[in-house]
């Protein structure tokens, strides 16, 4: 039985959007799989994505996917994803259709905390010296997956070849906290007591792994960053999160792309995903750091 990640495309809130989900009618050719070169052995259960061969199995108690293009890249360059999983798949399916693997393990309700972090390093490890993965992959943060990918951007910034941020969550007084002008979530913000086990919000403030504050270490290792974000989010609101890592990390010396969707609230994607897809191609293929300017633009209507 194969878990399934499309179950919790709208757990942030409303407004995210229809799941666009892709058909493929190209099966693996015997030729195409052995290319791919990942011969199972830890128990992994095998199954197809969109026309790719896919590998599921469990570590530390917690699902990992991992899907594998049929001819891998120079370097076996890879995507993770940090929640979210085949929510608007399309720059997933045009990337492994350049040879990169994507991966993704569900550690959900922890927040991008110190447990979380723990087991990503646990999975970086695993599917880097099991399956021969590059060593830097792209780490791409989809609303509350933005806490994942930067808190272990953060500790551990040589692993990261670059950042997306899809609408990411980047500053918890903004969400789940509601202490600006997004939309504050009691629930959420009794779970992220619970992961930090403390009994205030003040005590939370203080230990809390918040994105906005660690940044310096990515902009030290030249992590370059791109930022898609609608100007009408009432959930994950753009200045809030967005604008100040956007400042932030330009102060620091840092590269960060930012594209402005007018007037779209809390909805992910591009409805040209070239921009994306152009983005982790160029700085994840082999991890290589590469020098670019920082820009900010609005996308067409």
């Amino acid at each position: 039985m194969f878990w399934n990640f499309r179950a919790d495309a709208c757990r942030l809130g409303p407004g995210l959007g229809a799941c666009v989900v892709w058909h493929s009618a190209a099966p693996l050719t015997a030729q195409e799989t052995a290319a791919a070169t990942v011969v199972p052995s830890h128990g992994e259960r095998e199954g197809t994505w969109n026309g790719f061969r896919r590998l599921d199995f469990e570590l530390g108690g917690h699902p990992v996917l991992m899907i594998i293009p049929r001819t891998p890249a120079e370097g076996r360059p890879w995507v993770w994803h940090g929640e979210f999983f085949g929510h608007r798949p399309i720059p997933d399916v045009a990337l492994l259709g350049r040879g990169f693997h994507v991966v993704y393990t569900r550690i959900s309700d922890q927040f991008g905390g110190p447990a979380a972090v723990q087991h990503w390093n646990a999975v970086y490890q695993a599917v880097t010296e099991r399956y021969g993965l590059g060593a830097r992959p792209a780490l791409v943060g989809t609303s509350r997956g933005g806490l994942y990918c930067y808190n272990w951007a953060a500790a551990n910034p040589e692993r990261v070849s670059c950042i997306f941020g899809d609408a990411p969550v980047c500053d918890l007084k903004s969400w789940p906290m509601g202490r600006g002008s997004g939309r504050r979530s009691d629930g959420e913000v009794s779970k992220l007591l619970a992961v930090y086990n403390v009994g205030s919000e003040d005590e939370l403030l203080q230990r809390a792994n918040n994105p906005i504050d660690r940044l310096q270490p990515l902009a030290k290792a030249g992590v370059p960053i791109l930022h898609v974000s609608g100007d009408a989010d009432d959930i994950v609101p753009l200045p809030e999160n967005t604008g100040v890592v956007e400042e932030r990390y330009r102060q620091l010396g840092g590269s960060m792309q930012v594209i402005i969707k007018p007037g779209v609230g809390h909805v992910h994607g591009l409805d040209d995903s070239t921009a994306i897809i152009e983005f982790i191609d160029a700085h994840g293929r082999t991890g290589s750091r590469q020098t670019e300017s920082s820009s900010t633009h609005r996308a067409q209507p």
